[in-house]
């Protein structure tokens, strides 16, 4: 899928500029599509050459003109013929876990601090995906937002990031304690002291 699509469905939110679509991205894309807001202008001056979405210049005082941007008949005609098609599946590649492949021959106390730093992005991640639902749900409780909300998607979306970041921590957790568990093992098998302690004492397995 390329970029096209991403900037389609997220014009349906209403018009926007470029600015307020680079904020949309940052906010409730980017858990499942990233683009530079540089590859963002790109293709909305694509997407305005193909009559997929609508431009008008606002005029302003002391600042550049700034282009306001809405999805077009043909635009919104593309993107529920899209939804048709057959999804590419995931690609995945992820340098952590090529990482914890080679743990057994790499540095242990490396890894562990590379696994804590994706547990402490995630937990991150999270806090912000709560302040985003509870914007979109506004006053509405989730069952009533579900059922009648206007537009579900976005909260569709956010339930798969909130559930990839909390997987993220429970995978985490798992690991730490595994790696710990045999640390120990090794160091009682050669009649060194394990190292448990310190891993508590640096909140690994908080």
């Amino acid at each position: 899928m390329s970029l096209k699509y991403a900037v389609l469905s997220a014009l349906l939110e209403g018009e926007a500029s470029g600015y307020d679509l680079a904020k949309i991205f940052d906010v409730s894309v980017s858990n499942f599509w990233a683009a530079t807001p540089q590859q963002l202008y790109r293709e909305l001056d694509r997407l305005t050459a193909d009559g997929l979405i609508d431009a008008r210049v606002v005029p302003q005082e002391r600042r550049p003109n700034k282009r306001m941007f809405t999805l077009s008949g043909a635009g919104r005609a593309d993107l529920a013929a899209f939804t048709q098609r057959q999804p590419r599946p995931l690609a995945l590649r992820d340098e952590l876990m090529v990482k914890v492949q080679a743990v057994d021959v790499g540095e242990l106390d490396a890894v562990r601090a590379h696994i804590e730093e994706r547990m402490d992005w995630a937990r991150g991640k999270l806090a912000r995906y709560e302040r985003v639902r509870r914007h979109l749900l506004g006053e509405l409780d989730e069952d009533d937002f579900l059922a009648d909300g206007e537009r579900v998607g976005p909260y569709l979306t956010l339930l798969r990031g909130i559930s990839f970041e909390e997987e993220n921590l429970r995978w985490g957790r798992r690991v730490l304690e595994i790696l710990e568990r045999r640390t120990i093992r090794a160091a009682q098998a050669s009649g060194a002291p394990g190292d448990s302690d310190s891993l508590r004492e640096s909140g690994s397995l908080s």
